[in-house]
Parts: structure tokens; sequence; C-alpha cells
């Protein structure tokens, strides 16, 4: 009883009281990729992840060795180290997390991961044009939020950072930072919270270009027509669809094919969805 009572204090704590929180280095050991270190975030909002064999063969299955892969909205990195171990030294996965916060940590699991992977964080936002933003959330702790033009905006919370984050057109930023590497693109993760079909629409110039496979969450509170324009959207590109629901639940998950708009997931729940070409 008193320990369910210290963490619902220190949760109540954590939504209204700003401060920062450290990390516990965790290590999985996976059967066919040894030992791998995680730096999990001590936000008490936040639940402890894993890094499992399935789910860095999930990734296998999409991102070859030796190639170029994205996460835009990579959170603390969970699914980054995993995408990483699949790609190998030889790739590259490059991960966007637009929270200074959460980003902390995020280059915390990109630096202890350096033996089996190269992933290479960066602290900005994926945007049409490049601007400036601001990071608000409705809880201290900033787990989660969205950016904000102006300090006055409470639209994600009242809860703000004044440290700029830059936002860059990713296409723009590709072609001057790895020109090399760009031909060599293959997978793109999005997962930021609802507007992920902003960032899908200011991308849409790689996409056409490169037709890399796509996992990207559907936010449980989308409206039907966004979820319509989603399917509409990919399909322009010859995209096959599938409902991955919460795969990052249970890695071993069978595709369910979308077929039509009324095949995409339902409001009310947060799924993924899989594009590849087939």
């Amino acid at each position: 009883m008193f320990q369910y009572l210290k963490q619902s204090f220190a949760r109540k704590k954590a939504r209204r009281v700003f401060q920062e929180y450290g990390t516990k280095i965790d290590h999985f050991e996976t059967k066919d990729f040894g030992d791998i270190a995680f730096a999990n975030w001590l936000n008490p909002l936040m639940r402890r992840k894993v890094v499992t064999n399935e789910e860095i063969h999930f990734f296998k299955r999409y991102i070859p060795e030796s190639c170029l892969a994205i996460d835009i909205g990579a959170n603390i990195g969970d699914l980054t180290v995993a995408m990483g171990i699949a790609a190998g030294k030889s790739g590259k996965v490059l991960a966007f997390e637009a929270n200074p916060i959460v980003f902390k940590i995020l280059k915390e699991n990109s630096n202890i991961n350096l033996e089996n992977s190269n992933i290479i964080p960066y602290n900005l936002a994926i945007t049409e044009n490049e601007e400036l933003f601001y990071y608000a959330s409705s809880e201290a702790s900033m787990s989660n939020g969205g950016l904000i033009k102006e300090l006055s905006d409470n639209h994600h919370g009242k809860f703000k950072l004044n440290h700029p984050i830059k936002g860059v057109q990713l296409k723009q930023f590709l072609e001057a930072n790895y020109a090399q590497e760009v031909s060599k693109l293959k997978f793109i993760k999005i997962d930021i919270e609802g507007f992920d079909f902003y960032v899908l629409q200011t991308i849409s110039d790689l996409i056409e270009k490169y037709r890399p496979t796509i996992i990207m969450e559907i936010f449980y509170d989308l409206e039907t027509e966004v979820r319509n324009n989603i399917f509409q959207f990919l399909k322009q590109f010859n995209y096959v669809l599938y409902n991955l629901q919460s795969f990052e639940n249970d890695f071993t998950i069978k595709p369910i094919p979308i077929q039509s708009e009324k095949d995409m997931p339902q409001k009310g729940v947060s799924e993924n969805i899989l594009a590849i070409m087939e």
C-alpha cells in the first residue's frame, strides 16, 4: 500500500512540478543479437521500455543492412535502437526528436549502442519549411506534447520550454547533409502524436523518389476524414497497406491487409499502419 501511494504521489508531482529525471541502464539479453543496453527514463509517467529479439527481427524484414533508415518522433529510442541494430554498423539510422528533454535520453541510447549500430540523433522537427518552434506539454515532466510557434499558445498545454527548436524540410536536410547516402533510403517510421499526416505530406517528394517502406501511427483521435486522406495519399504511390495494430506490444503480430478506406484503423484506438512496395 505504501509503495502504491509513493508511486501515485510521484506521478502527481511529475504532472505538476517540472524537474528532469535521470535514466537507468537496463541490459536485455537477446538470442541472436547478444546483450543490448538501453537507458530507460525514470520519469514516473513513463512505462519501462524493453528491446527484444523479436523486435529486431521485425525491423530486419524492412531495413536491409547498410541502408539508410529514418525515425521521425524517435522519443527515447526504444524502437530506434532496434532499427539501428537491424541496419547494422554499415547502415545508418537518423533519429529525429523535437522534445529537448526526451532527446537527451535518445542521445544517451545512441551513444551506448555505438558498437552494434550507427544511430545519429537530431533535436529537430520535420516541417514543411525551415522555422523555429517551442515545445509545450499538458504535464510538467514533458513526456508528451507538441510544437507551438509562440510561447503564448496553450494548445498543447501550459508547460513550455523556452529553448527554440528548429524545424527542417527533410529532403533538403538529407541532400545537404547526406547526399551520398540518401539513395539508400529504405525505411521511414513516423510517430508524432497525431501530426503524422502533416509530416507525411512534407516528405512526399522523398516518398515519390525513393519509395521507402513506411510505418506510421494512426493516432486515436484522428478524424475519419484524415484517416481516409492518409489512405489515399499512400495509395497514389502504389503502396500496399497493412494494419499492424499496436505492433510494438507484439512484434509477432500478423499484418491485416488494408484494401479500402473502411479497413483503416478506427477512431478511438491508436494503431500503426505499414506501407510497402510489393
